[in-house]
């Protein structure tokens, strides 16, 4: 981990186009701006954490139906032949 000391209105850039300006201290709180190009996304951490718990959610679903349909198809399947 790279540990920087900055203060207001100084500034960090990665990769060429991204840019995060420290815009105030206050306390133990430090407020950020960041610049960065639409395609990337930024997120709080915390947020972060809830959208992947969400998508982790969403697969484990889809896989289950999924799942469920090869059940389903392997049971018709096995009544046919016995037919």
């Amino acid at each position: 981990m790279l540990v920087l000391t900055r203060k207001s209105g100084q500034k960090l850039i990665i990769a060429d186009n991204i840019e995060i300006t420290i815009l105030e201290t206050k306390g133990d709180s430090v407020k950020i701006g960041i610049q960065a190009p639409r395609n990337v996304s930024v997120y709080r951490e915390e947020i972060y954490e809830e959208i992947k718990k969400a998508n982790q959610m969403a697969t484990q679903t889809h896989n289950m139906s999924s799942l469920d349909g090869v059940m389903n198809l392997l049971e018709q399947s096995k009544d046919n032949k016995e037919s």
